[in-house]
């Protein structure tokens, strides 16, 4: 009898060991899209040794605000650049205190399209880009939120992400008029027929300083409005 019981755990010994190891086995979280992106890891990095402690003027973005210096731009001293390439709006979120930190009196945002080119769905963009606007009003600091440039009609999936972009700017739009947010609509200056015109296109794709002079004069005129 003790010999047969002495068996019967020396069979069931590897089950409970098997089954401990299945239920030990860690799910899988996938890795955030921005966290993806090693220029926004390098950006990080150099916003910790930055040695700017304050800046009324904020231009919060993706490549396109990255591209410029807003400082020369827009004629100011006073004007930060916190453009990473390739980031999406959670990543914003994500590296908020950089921007909180330095005490803005207002924020430019502009952002999205690489959200519609990752092809997160319009719902989840603008709860992300509401809930970044609203933590930076809840801190008493204004925000202006820009519409999302087009692409190329050229430019890889342009057929279907642009399409996206428009629907994207209804809703930021009718958000901001709803929130009493200021938006500077580009679309009108800086698209045609539903995509980025050409002649304010470098040969990368990207703004060229003819865009980027459109683009600094509308934010130079919301600055003036209000008072800047």
């Amino acid at each position: 009898m003790k010999k047969s019981f002495l068996i019967y755990l020396l069979l069931l010994a590897p089950l409970a060991f098997s089954q401990n190891e299945i239920v030990s086995i860690p799910t899988k979280v996938d890795t955030p899209q921005y966290l993806k992106n090693p220029l926004y890891h390098q950006a990080l990095g150099l916003y910790e040794i930055s040695r700017i402690k304050q800046a009324d003027i904020v231009m919060l973005g993706n490549s396109n605000i990255y591209g410029a210096d807003w400082s020369e731009l827009l004629g100011r001293t006073n004007v930060v650049n916190r453009g990473i390439t390739s980031d999406v709006i959670e990543g914003y979120i994500s590296r908020l205190n950089y921007v909180v930190t330095l005490n803005p009196k207002i924020v430019f945002i502009s952002g999205g399209l690489n959200d519609v080119y990752n092809w997160f769905p319009l719902s989840v963009i603008m709860s992300n880009y509401t809930f970044l606007v609203e933590q930076l009003k809840k801190r008493g600091i204004i925000v202006v939120v820009q519409s999302t440039f087009h692409v190329l009609s050229s430019w890889h999936a342009a057929d279907t992400r642009n399409p996206e972009i428009d629907k994207l700017n209804i809703l930021l739009k009718d958000y901001c008029k709803k929130e009493g947010v200021e938006f500077i609509d580009l679309v009108p200056l800086m698209s045609r027929k539903g995509a980025f015109r050409e002649e304010y296109a470098n040969s990368w794709g990207h703004i060229n300083p003819r865009g980027y002079k459109v683009w600094a004069d509308q934010v130079d005129k919301v600055l003036r409005k209000l008072g800047f």
